[in-house]
């Protein structure tokens, strides 16, 4: 997989050189860890097709409604942070996964939960549509 320094030298070269899009960042990093980033992304899309691709805090995220989910590559895993609700609705699915208040991590060395992942995203979807909702009344 990455190795340690390969990841320290992206992240510094990525702080000093803010990406612009998420296919830049997606080309930071080795193919292995690329066709990952791209089925992520491609999942993402394929749950909200009409969410917005942006770059938000260096990282890929998708917007409808205000943010749906960001995510990012680390030296053994995929960091993935739809926030804190889902990871409390889903705490169920994640019980094989390492995650925090708002992040979930999915090794790279593990084929990613591409059902998981899309339930995350729709509820997300569906969570955002609702406040969305109840502020504009």
């Amino acid at each position: 997989m990455i190795g340690a320094l390969y990841l320290v030298e992206k992240r510094v070269q990525m702080k000093m050189n803010k990406v612009v899009d998420v296919e830049e960042y997606i080309q930071l990093f080795p193919e292995d860890i690329q066709a990952i980033l791209q089925k992520l992304r491609a999942v993402i899309q394929k749950a909200a097709p009409k969410s917005e691709e942006v770059i938000s805090y260096n990282m890929p995220a998708y917007k409808q409604n205000g943010v749906l989910v960001y995510f990012a590559a680390y030296k053994n895993h995929i960091g993935f942070y739809p926030t804190s609700s889902p990871i409390k609705v889903f705490n169920d699915q994640l019980e094989n996964y390492k995650t925090s208040k708002g992040a979930i991590q999915f090794p790279l060395d593990k084929p990613l939960p591409i059902k998981l992942i899309t339930n995350i995203v729709k509820y997300k979807l569906q969570d955002n549509i609702l406040k969305q909702k109840f502020k504009t009344k």
